[in-house]
């Protein structure tokens, strides 16, 4: 396993390995015994950087989230894992109701919920601190001020480590920031958005903005991340949920421009030429960028970390990663 520091405060920032597990289905449409099959074995690779939150994984069984915490922390107290693996979740997604549905009705970003929300985390996960705590997504009816001090708060209380943010336009980060910097207290310091080799477009509308997807890594962020090393860049479903490799499963819309089918030959040739597979080779791309990434992969089985887990070592050539590159 390689790993990387996260983080610039001597007292938050965290050693963390360079592929982190996302545990989004885990307790849900992942059963326990499979779940802790690959916790287990991510923790034998020297994985070191586990994902989940608050609202995971509602849609599945029609509740409000908390399953998949609450089975990191069970995995966490029967395996005695102490603070040398970093767990991040995330809050202000949560939906307000039990609902299978994704919707504009979720509890939001006020010092209220940031503080009832981590405590609530915290207790699932069985941990003194959540390592690193994430503003799941934008909430434009909270102000902005109010939302900055109420994670400063629990930073300041012990309940938080490391803050971040995911699912946000660069420009709210930055004001975000910005104002912590002004205050004198904790700003975000990771960011979270879906990242692949396979680029969606930016400008469709979403459910929460019309402006297009703030959840998408777009040009105006990776200039952001160049211009400010010290953040990091977490990638979330850096395999497109197996589409690579999948016939069965569509890219979608997003993803249906000129730029795709050559970046999909490109790609495809450079698993050929190593030996490695297509999601490896997307792996080792973004971990190994001029803006480094850290890939989040999700798993069902312990094969398929297997497989993500074998990209770590992957290293591509510069003639492989300029034919990436330069394939638009």
């Amino acid at each position: 396993m390689k790993y990387r520091v996260i983080g610039s405060s001597p007292d938050t920032r965290r050693e963390v390995s360079v592929l982190s597990l996302g545990a989004m289905t885990f307790g849900t449409t992942v059963d326990e015994a499979t779940s802790f099959a690959i916790l287990d074995r991510f923790v034998e690779a020297g994985g070191t950087f586990i994902d989940t939150s608050n609202n995971y994984a509602f849609w599945v069984n029609g509740t409000q989230g908390g399953e998949s915490e609450q089975l990191v922390g069970r995995w966490l107290r029967s395996r005695g894992i102490g603070d040398g693996v970093t767990i991040a979740t995330k809050l202000g997604a949560r939906p307000n109701q039990p609902t299978r549905t994704f919707s504009l009705d979720v509890e939001g970003l006020s010092a209220k919920v940031i503080r009832e929300s981590a405590e609530r985390s915290r207790e699932h996960l069985g941990i003194e601190k959540i390592h690193l705590l994430y503003a799941h997504i934008m909430d434009e009816q909270t102000p902005l001020e109010e939302t900055v001090q109420g994670f400063a708060e629990v930073v300041a209380d012990g309940v938080a480590g490391l803050l971040g943010a995911s699912n946000h336009w660069s420009w709210r980060i930055e004001r975000a920031r910005a104002l912590a910097a002004a205050a004198g207290v904790p700003g975000y310091e990771v960011l979270q958005h879906h990242h692949s080799y396979l680029r969606q477009r930016t400008d469709i509308p979403s459910m929460r903005s019309p402006d297009g997807n703030q959840g998408l890594v777009s040009g105006e962020l990776l200039s952001y991340l160049r211009a400010n090393p010290t953040l990091t860049q977490v990638a979330y479903s850096p395999l497109i949920a197996g589409a690579y490799v999948r016939d069965d499963k569509p890219l979608g819309p997003g993803f249906d421009h000129a730029g795709t089918r050559p970046r999909l030959k490109a790609v495809r040739e450079v698993a050929t030429e190593t030996g490695a597979t297509v999601n490896q080779v997307v792996l080792s791309w973004l971990m190994g960028g001029d803006i480094p990434v850290l890939p989040l992969v999700g798993a069902s089985s312990v094969a398929q970390l297997e497989e993500s887990l074998g990209a770590v070592d992957l290293d591509l050539t510069p003639e492989q990663r300029a034919k990436l590159d330069s394939t638009h």
